[in-house]
């Protein structure tokens, strides 16, 4: 950076001559002092000369920049070395004379003492965590640092946790953003008397230094800026420049920090107008002040902004003076002006040719004050500074130190305005960015700071015209990107509209000036300026109408659109953000009477706007057709406002409505829209592509439908109010294009509607009636009623979780607006409406998250399908409802059938609003309603229940409407020459109900069978059978009467004569030429309203005369009408409860009910049936035919499928299958019968054509992590707590290990012990069997397969063909008959010792390798891939690499592995007993197979045959001795008894018979009961030792002294005393001796603890050998149960008294010889090495069950911990921090400094924690993940809020708990290694997680 130049001293001056470094520090410091001294005289002219003089020459800004950037030999000849240096010094310099000769850092402790800020105003940048509190929050923007928030006490108040998008400070301390309640401890509010005064010395040389440094800076940012050549600010020069600056800016913002002293200079020296003057006026003789002062002006000029000085008119030197407001004239000029291009803006001037008449459109410049947007003075630092800082595109330094001064409200008021000053230069130097999204987030960082203060806006608003500017600021952006708009009148339209497609409205460019505007509107001292200034409404609403019909849709007629343009969805935003959060923002200040002024404002501009639209676009009363736009923001406007005016600011409505003729076009649009909602719905629109179905979506969607779709539907209801009723109707039905279908005729032509289409465009008209008649949001309904009735609809669509309930309902859209409107009723009314059901788990199943369900009132009382259809965006959730509405009453037995949506008793109308119900009383749409009814009965097409259920609810709105109750006098039967006008006698619905029509005349085509060639008087009864259809005379006049209305409205309003309508084509409405004529024919109908509905009843329930009225059997009914069985039902209960309702409102329809019931009854006489109605019946019967079929088709195929799922085994429910018959066949067979699921066929596994069992093989070391304590381990969250792994199984082993191969020979330690504990093979089966050929050439057509599989078929990976549970081998079935197993399992009465021979000859012969076959190739194969499952290091224990021993004891650990987890999986013991699920599908014996084929290759030489020592005495006991130089062999009390039965019975030849396991069992048990006593002794103290050593000689010569426990330990404690065992018990040995006094009770406990282990793993095995079941039992009884299953218990053992284990005892050799030959070894090792071999014979042999460790129970404990914790490797915080919770460490997901050789750290430590799986914890998203060797999947979150819900990524921030059940889950897919086969989505991680 130029600061560089610094020391390169140029100039005329002479350098100074270079002192040595160390002399140079001295000096600065001396200088320093002295200067420092000279300044604090009292005439200190002196000193200052002498300090300026230094720092010219140490800040010096000679040297351009350009130099300083790229020469290295300039800054060379500067003495520094590099243009570091150089700068380096220049800071140096400026940090002494700070200090004033003292030490810098004590200078800054010095000033932070001084501290008086009671203001927190910590700055931070994006993805900073925050916090906002919205109970404690005064502005809505408020947001708190964690340290202040978890500092202040926020219980129980409605916060959340959130991470910064653009930046912001915190407000902590700042009373005018939040309350002081919720300060912190350090910022509760200080009075400013206990911080002692400033010592004027202290800052003194600050006050000189600093000007010059700053000055220096801006130079810099001067030298260094270039006016990019071609408009495009050269990114990288701008970057090069500002990472020179670094050092600087760094420096200034260190000073910041120091607090409120410091602070208070650095304003007085960046508002200080004179220092600036003086330095910068770039008058004077330096040569490079000159130059850097031409640079600034340069830069000023090209930003298109002139410096007051160069302008002819000195008027407008100071900005604030230029005009107040707007020139109201000029505005009203403006649309006079439009066409005008104006060229004085070069800019975009080469945007306006060559766009053909896409062309932009430029607002004539007479309409804004140009000084706002082209004027800027500069006149302090401060005001320099920030010029550069936007000029710099805002680079994060800067604006951090800009903002770090906040806290100072002297500077606060300054820089906000001004930042107001550059607001226009703001918004220029965005339009043009390139990074607009980071600039536009570093703008509000700054802007939120300012304009969230309510007293500071209003002060800027006062003094700085903060509204004039950020309006004419809004209206400048958007012109740059005008259309012409080409609704309605393409060619004349005058209108101008936004272009969607241009890139300020697609990428959001103009958002933080829209958010700025809408952030002080939220001020209601601001909004009342604004909606007090007349000209600047007319200026708002002149912004808002650009947005007036933008994006216009126009409907594609031929061929599909090529190109879907996506533009709508900026469309939408902008409407949103830029017209509709502004208005709700004003809104929220016209809340009260004294505020209507304000509305009368907004509403007469709103209306002046909309007429000048009309005008611009020719409107008069017909909408043109096929063309859409969703965007009228000005009528939204002016429902929105008028809505408020009558609910809250009691204002007349009709004096804030316009004349009738307005109100008509008013409602064209809206209308033009709804339609286009039915046709886009009916597929109309289906050639514009999905876009257009996205928009209307988009229109009713949540964020947006009570901007959009609620304002349109209420200007609807007002309109209706107040207009003609038949006119309306009319209107709505032929905007819906259906008149032509209302007609009697059974034919009709429609000339605007294909037939396909007006079935679902006939029920959109009747629904959006409906919906226009019933919902009340804006029409008397309270809040929390419209929260209810909101909520309701979204929970009876589906269930939902909160989160989703708070995103569905639709809250006052403005952000701003502060706490959510009602959020603690939203809690009370969620409570009232709905059952909260808590997340429920299967094991297996997927995640649940909490949900809410509506109670079973509300579906009774409350569910109401009108506001349901108002707000789906999916018209599948309406069925949705209805499915559940219906549930709901088959459930609670309210109603059996299908039922229809119910009708709803509405909240009573606003008085205001009376008049919409006159509706439902006009003589149009009760014509509508008969004919309909007429045509629905008669069968009609293209009419369907929907419709009738529609009618049926308009005529019940009618009757529960209905106006006075009306005069009972006969209505006199008219002749049948009534037309139209005179259907029915008057306009109540109740007495036109009951009228008869009894001729209709309608208008057919000549083809209609309507058309009778004889005279049309003639109505003898066989041509009524022919009349099926309604009339068309009324649909003519429908449209006829239309016209006539709105003839007479206009007549009525125009006065002047001239005024002429312009004449309407009606030609559209006649049918063209080619169609038949059409005549007219008389159609006898003969019918009322009330006649046609108990004809519906008859026809609904398919029985003649099915109507009786009700109250003639309990006259009850007409008293009490609110009947509970009508409340739920279909159509007929409908029609009853209409019948019912219309009796009840006058006694005539009573009576003439009853007398057409009485009518219908007559018998029928078998009547002929006429071709058509045979038609209907045959196609009834062919239906039920077809039913019938169908029923017939479904069973067979149900029962096919019912077969097929019994074969094939059903994978999910583990409870009830049978395993795929694996070795467990009945005994008549003679040979094991598998299935292979790929070629169907049956048959024994052979030799040549192996069967094999599909299997996934995994290393695992769950078995490492069991610990020998109950309390599972926690996550560390405090540096102190850490978790050291010494106490794990794995850990313990591996110190054994080490410690035997310490001292005795290799390969007997590595028969002594068994690994696997880490990364042993565990082998587990779906239990389907398959050829393994057919598996070759499935796994060939998988590599084939181009799809992406979840696994890696290149690695032997796959999933079961049959049940689709992944598996990674094959595992061969040993070719065996059953009879064989049969034959050995039967007992033989052998004694012990021939059994033991027998065993010992056995083993000795040697495992010749099967020849050559398929068999045993794929047994050598898969014995490989168990191999290439583990890693080297857990394989390879040998001291000398590759020996055999190595593969031997890998091949027996597998087998120990598989049984240890199997017990894992079991509960840790067997008294559950039975074959568990683990058992079903356990491949353990295949399994032993395969090993035991392998382990008889290594023959164990007979004389290290551990069995020789175990059943033979050796003669001579010193022979051992003689060979000292070999290390002696691992003595066999130290051997693990497990692995010795393990290596026995591999050793044996297979299969095994069971005599010869039982003896080695038995042989065992001896051995490990001798150990249990060893270690029983070692434990205890000398003096017990002396007493049990008595009491078991005394009994030596009894019977069953070899039985008895007391005799065997007082044998082993005599024998071992002769060693060096017991002796060197020192203090610190008394640690391990367990102070309890050993009881014999105890003893026994112990011994048999200590044995139990081992009965557990070969009761486990003989289970799968033998396949015999396993008892359950107590747990204390456990060891005597699985002791004589074994069959160590003698069979006459009587269990009377209490049991004891030495009974189990089988001595194969006299006792006491061998336990002393044992005990010999011992001795003869403890010898020399007596702790070690104490520390050998005591092992740990109960480990308790493996589990993860426990986590917290809030998670903003592990958050708070671990998002802040530095990596260990490159000590920065990671971007996504982990947390492993098998052991607790701490990893980096993806980070690049701990990447080990293409590793990244995650899959590293899964590979060295567990063995390729991995169970992390991600801190930033509270989500689990799982690595599981080179795949990962995302888990899920065991942390939900208090609603139940996982909170992915922290996106709401609300406090997480820990749900248990889940943590329980995955721990159990942990030890089941089930991950696998549970979690479905996986995808490969390349090792770079």
């Amino acid at each position: 950076m130029a600061a560089a130049a610094a020391a390169a001293v140029g100039g005329p001056q002479p350098p100074q001559p270079e002192l040595p470094a160390p002399g140079l520090a001295l000096d600065k410091a001396a200088t320093a002092a002295h200067l420092k001294a000279a300044l604090s005289r009292p005439d200190n002219r002196a000193g200052a000369e002498e300090l300026q003089a230094l720092l010219e020459r140490v800040l010096s800004a000679e040297r351009p920049l350009a130099a300083a950037a790229d020469g290295e030999e300039a800054a060379a000849a500067g003495g520094g070395g590099g243009p570091g240096a150089a700068e380096e010094e220049a800071l140096e310099w400026c940090k002494c004379l700070l200090a004033g000769g003292g030490g810098y850092d004590e200078f800054c402790a010095a000033v932070r003492a001084y501290d008086p800020a009671a203001l927190c105003g910590l700055v931070w940048t994006a993805n900073f965590v925050a916090y906002r509190c919205r109970t404690c929050g005064i502005s809505p923007c408020m947001s708190l640092c964690a340290e202040c928030f978890h500092q202040g006490d926020h219980t129980g108040h409605d916060f959340n946790m959130f991470r910064s998008q653009a930046g912001g400070a915190c407000d902590c301390g700042d009373s005018n953003v939040m309350r002081e309640s919720g300060f912190c401890k350090r910022h509760q509010i200080k009075s400013s008397s206990n911080i002692p005064c400033v010592p004027k010395d202290l800052l003194m040389m600050s006050e000189f230094v600093l000007p010059r440094f700053i000055f220096c800076l801006i130079q810099y940012l001067r030298e260094g800026y270039n006016e990019p050549a071609a408009d495009v600010p050269s990114e990288k020069d701008l970057n090069k420049v500002l990472q020179l600056l670094e050092p600087q800016i760094s420096f200034l913002e260190d000073l910041t920090k120091m607090g409120g002293a410091m602070r208070s200079v650095l304003t007085q020296v960046l508002t200080n107008q004179q220092n600036y003057k003086d330095l910068t006026s770039g008058l004077g003789e330096n040569a490079c002040a000159k130059k850097s002062h031409e640079k600034y002006l340069i830069a000023l000029k090209s930003s298109g902004l002139t410096y007051p000085e160069d302008k002819l008119v000195y008027g407008l030197q100071e900005p604030s003076a230029g005009t107040s407001t707007l020139a109201v004239q000029g505005f009203a000029g403006a649309t006079g002006t439009l066409g005008q291009l104006d060229s004085s803006d070069e800019e975009d001037q080469d945007g306006s040719q060559g766009l053909g008449k896409r062309k932009r459109v430029k607002l004539s410049s007479s309409t804004k004050d140009q000084s706002i947007m082209d004027v800027l003075k500069h006149k302090s630092f401060l005001e320099e500074l920030l010029f550069w800082t936007i000029k710099y595109e805002f680079p994060q330094k800067m604006v951090t130190f800009l903002l770090n001064m906040l806290p100072d409200q002297e500077y606060k008021v300054a820089f906000t305005k001004t930042f107001v000053q550059h607001y226009a230069f703001i918004m220029k130097t965005l339009k043009k960015s390139h990074e607009s999204d980071t600039m536009s987030n570093r703008i509000v960082h700054i802007s939120v700071q300012l304009f969230s203060n309510e007293e500071l806006a209003r002060q800027v608003t006062e003094e700085c015209q903060l509204l004039d500017i950020m309006v004419t600021v809004l209206l400048y952006m958007m012109e740059s990107c005008l259309i012409k708009s080409e609704l309605q009148d393409e060619e004349n339209s005058l209108h101008v509209v936004v272009n969607c497609g241009e890139a300020l409205l697609k990428n959001n460019t103009y958002w933080p000036l829209v958010s700025d505007f809408i952030n002080i509107l939220s001020h209601q001292s601001v909004a009342k300026r604004f909606l007090e200034d007349h000209g600047l409404l007319v200026t708002w609403m002149n912004f808002v109408s650009f947005f007036q019909g933008m994006n216009l849709n126009k409907r594609e007629l031929n061929e599909h659109v090529e190109f879907e343009s996506q533009t709508y969805y900026a469309a939408f935003a902008a409407e949103l953000e830029a017209c509709a959060q502004p208005m709700w923002g004003l809104l929220s200040h016209c809340k009260v009477r004294e505020t209507q002024e304000y509305t009368r404002n907004v509403v007469r501009y709103c209306l002046e706007a909309l007429q000048d639209w009309f005008d611009a676009i020719n409107f008069v009363d017909e909408p043109a057709p096929n063309q859409v736009t969703f965007h009228l923001p000005l009528h939204r406007y002016y429902a929105m406002f008028l809505s408020k005016a009558v609910k809250c600011q009691e204002l007349d409505l009709d004096s804030v409505l316009p004349d009738q003729e307005m109100l008509m076009k008013l409602m064209i649009h809206p209308l033009q829209i709804q339609a286009s909602l039915a046709e886009i719905h009916s597929n109309m629109w289906v050639r514009n592509g999905l876009q257009i179905k996205g928009q209307a979506m988009t229109y009713v969607q949540s964020h947006f439908c009570n901007s959009m779709i609620d304002p349109d539907i209420y200007l609807l209801q007002v309109c209706a109010s107040r207009l003609d009723p038949d006119y309306f109707i009319s209107s709505v039905f032929e905007r819906f294009k259906v008149v032509d279908l209302l007609t009697m005729a059974s034919q009709h032509q429609n000339t605007v509607l294909d037939a396909e289409h007006e079935r679902s465009m006939l029920e959109g008209a009747l629904t959006f009636l409906v919906i226009l008649l019933s919902l009340r949001l804006h029409l008397g309904m309270s809040d929390d009623e419209i929260l209810r009735a909101e909520m309701v609809a979204q929970l009876c669509m589906n269930d939902r979780t909160h989160s989703s309930l708070l995103d569905l309902i639709p809250e006052n859209p403005n952000p701003k607006s502060g706490i959510i409107p009602g959020s603690y009723s939203f809690e009370s009314v969620l409570s009232a409406v709905a059952d909260f059901k808590a997340p429920v788990f299967e094991p297996g199943g997927s995640m649940q998250q909490g949900m809410y369900t509506p109670k079973a009132e509300v579906w009774d009382q409350e569910f109401d399908p009108v506001m349901v259809i108002l707000r789906t965006v999916y018209r599948r959730d309406v069925q949705s409802a209805m499915d559940r509405y219906t549930a709901f009453l088959k459930q609670s037995g309210k109603f059996p059938g299908n039922p229809w949506p119910p009708y709803k008793k509405r909240t009573p109308l606003h008085p205001s609003y009376k008049g919409l119900m006159r509706l439902l009383h006009c003589k149009t749409l009760h014509i509508v309603l008969f004919t309909l009814l007429y045509k629905i009965l008669m069968d009609h097409q293209n009419l369907s229940e929907h419709v009738l259920c529609m009618v049926l609810y308009l005529i019940e709105l009618g009757l529960e409407n209905s106006a006075e109750e009306e005069s009972d006098e006969e209505a006199s039967v008219c002749g049948p020459e009534r037309c139209h006008d005179s259907w029915f006698p008057g306009s109540n619905l109740v007495s036109n109900m009951r009228h008869f029509i009894n001729y209709v005349r309608v208008r057919v085509p000549e083809t209609a069978p309507e058309v009778k060639r004889d005279s049309p008087a003639s109505t003898s009864s066989d041509s009524l059978s022919s009349l099926h259809n309604s009339g068309t005379a009324q649909v003519f006049s429908l449209v006829a009467e239309r016209r006539k209305k709105f003839q007479e409205i206009i007549n009525r309003s125009s006065s002047e004569a001239n005024q002429v309508v312009r004449p309407k084509t009606s030609n559209k409405w006649s049918a063209p030429g080619s169609a038949p004529q059409l005549t007219t024919a008389i159609l006898e109908i003969k019918e009322s309203i009330l006649s046609l509905l108990i004809k519906l009843h008859h026809k609904l329930s398919g029985k003649q005369n099915s109507y009786y009225p009700p109250w003639l059997d309990d006259i009850e009914i007409l008293i009490q009408p609110e009947i509970p069985k009508y409340n739920h039902g279909d159509g007929i209960t409908a029609v009853e409860r209409i019948l019912l309702k219309a009796a009840l409102q006058s006694r005539m329809n009573k009576r003439i009910i009853e007398e057409i019931c009485r009518k219908v009854t007559p018998p029928v006489p078998p009547k002929k049936i006429t071709a058509a109605e045979k038609k209907t019946l045959d196609k009834e019967e062919r239906r039920q035919k077809a039913r019938e079929r169908q029923q017939k088709l479904l069973a067979e195929f149900a029962s096919r499928q019912k077969s097929f799922m019994e074969t094939a085994m059903d994978v999910d429910s583990p409870e009830n299958d049978i395993p795929m018959e694996i070795a467990t066949a009945e005994p008549q067979v003679s040979e094991a019968v598998y299935d292979c699921v790929i070629c169907g066929q049956s048959g024994p596994s052979s030799e040549d054509r192996p069967t094999g069992l599909v299997v996934l093989l995994q290393a695992s070391s769950v078995l490492g992590q069991c610990r020998d304590n109950i309390e599972p381990k926690k996550l560390p969250i405090t540096e102190e707590e850490q978790i050291y792994p010494w106490d794990t199984c794995a850990a313990v082993h591996d110190v054994r290990l080490s410690l035997l191969q310490r001292y005795f020979k290799d390969s007997s330690c590595l028969l002594a012990v068994s690994i696997g504990w880490e990364g042993g093979v565990y082998v587990q089966t779906c239990g389907h069997t398959l050829h393994i050929d057919c598996h070759k050439s499935y796994m060939e057509s998988l590599r084939n397969d181009q799809v992406l599989q979840g696994f890696s078929v290149d690695k032997g990976e796959f999933t079961c063909p049959l049940c689709r549970q992944f598996a990674n081998s094959v595992l061969p079935c040993y070719p065996g008959s059953n009879v064989e197993s049969n034959l050995w399992q039967r007992p033989s009465n052998k004694s012990i010792q021939d059994l033991i021979k027998e065993v010992e000859e056995l083993q000795g012969r040697p495992g010749a390798f099967p020849s050559e076959t398929n068999l045993s190739k794929e047994m050598e194969s898969v014995m490989k891939d168990i191999k290439n499952t583990t890693q080297k290091k857990y394989r390879d224990y040998s001291k000398t690499p590759g020996s055999p021993d190595n593969d031997f004891l890998f091949m027996y650990s597998v087998a120990r592995t598989n049984l240890e987890l199997e017990l894992i999986h079991r509960g840790g013991n067997l008294c559950s007993g039975g074959a568990s699920t683990a058992g079903k599908r356990s491949c353990l014996n295949q399994l032993f197979h395969v090993l035991a084929l392998h382990m008889r290759l290594y023959s164990i030489d007979s004389e290290y045959n551990p069995w020789r020592k175990l059943t033979q005495l050796v003669e001579e006991m010193n022979s051992q001795q003689g060979n000292e130089e070999q290390q002696p062999e691992v003595p066999i009390l130290y051997h693990d008894v497990t692995s010795l039965l393990l290596i026995q019975i591999l050793m044996m030849p297979q299969p095994l018979r069971k005599d010869h396991f039982t003896c080695i069992v038995k042989v065992l048990f001896t051995l490990l009961y001798t150990q249990a006593l060893v270690a029983l002794s070692v434990k205890c103290n000398e003096e017990d030792r002396l007493a049990w050593k008595h009491t078991g000689a005394l009994k030596k010569n009894a019977c069953d002294a070899e039985k008895s426990y007391e005799v065997l330990l007082s044998l082993v404690i005599s024998e071992l005393s002769k060693g060096k065992l017991y002796h060197e018990e020192g203090t610190q040995e008394c640690a391990m001796v367990s102070p309890i006094a050993w009881s014999p009770e105890s003893m026994e406990k112990y011994l048999q603890d200590f044995c139990l282990p081992f009965l557990r793993i070969t009761s486990l095995l003989q289970h799968h050998l033998f396949g015999e079941d396993l008892p359950s039992c107590q747990e204390e009884e456990e060891f005597s149960v699985l002791s004589s299953c074994l069959g160590l218990l003698p069979t006459f053992y009587q269990t009377e008294h209490p049991f004891i284990s030495a009974s189990c005892l089988d001595w194969p050799v006299p006792a006491f010889d061998i336990i002393s030959q044992w005990c010999f070894e011992i001795n003869s090792f403890t010898e020399r090495h007596a702790e070690q071999g104490k520390a050998l014979l005591i092992q740990e042999s109960r480990w308790k069950l493996p589990h993860l460790l426990q986590l917290p129970e809030n998670y903003n404990t592990i958050f708070q911990y671990y998002h802040r914790k530095t990596c260990s490797v490159c000590t920065k915080v990671p971007k996504d921090p982990a947390v492993c919770l098998v052991c607790g460490t701490f990893v980096c997901l993806k980070g690049l400094c701990c990447k080990q050789q293409s590793y990244c750290e995650c899959v590293l430590h899964s590979q060295n924690c567990g063995a390729g799986t991995g169970i992390f914890l991600l801190i930033n998203a509270s989500v689990i993940i799982i690595i599981r060797g080179h795949r990962f999947c995302l888990w899920g979150s065991v942390y939900l809020d208090a609603h139940g819900e996982e909170d992915r990524d922290l996106r709401r921030g609300k406090p997480l708990y820990i749900c248990k059940e889940r943590y329980k889950v995955l721990e159990q897919q942990w030890i089941s290694h089930t991950f696998d086969h549970i979690n479905k989505r996986w995808g490969p991680h390349y090792n770079g997680l």
